[in-house]
């Protein structure tokens, strides 16, 4: 895996990257550390990534045991040590997925599987971070 980093110049903060499969993606800083606001921060990029992790593997899962899953959407949020290198020190992801007739334990053990075996990303964040996790199922079989 490979990816390169650009630097916008000397106006800003807006670095541009180029990953190894061929699509490109800004960050950018607040206007307090010198950006111009014009992209997520680097640190929410690996926040987001993390859950996109997540939620790939929970989807995965769940299709691999043929369930009928319509939707995954994860939140996450986390917190930040106050000094530097200002690691995330915890992190809740809370899962809401969609679906007919979605078995409780199957997505439950859809989430364990990503956190304990699947993600790697929340494997490397949770030497910094306490992760913990929420399941809200949505079925779509039930009268809304």
């Amino acid at each position: 895996m490979e990816c390169t980093i650009d630097w916008g110049g000397p106006e800003g903060m807006l670095f541009v990257a180029r990953t190894g499969s061929g699509h490109v993606t800004a960050m950018d800083g607040a206007p307090e550390g010198g950006g111009n606001n014009l992209a997520p921060r680097p640190m929410e990029m690996l926040l987001a990534g993390t859950g996109g992790c997540a939620a790939y593997d929970v989807v995965l899962i769940l299709k691999r045991g043929r369930h009928d899953i319509r939707d995954c959407q994860v939140k996450l949020q986390a917190e930040r040590a106050e000094t530097d290198p200002k690691v995330f020190t915890k992190i809740h992801f809370a899962f809401t997925v969609t679906g007919h007739g979605l078995p409780t334990a199957a997505v439950e053990r859809a989430v364990k599987l990503s956190h304990e075996k699947y993600c790697s990303a929340s494997a490397m964040l949770a030497k910094s971070a306490d992760i913990t996790h929420s399941v809200d199922i949505v079925d779509l079989n039930s009268p809304q």
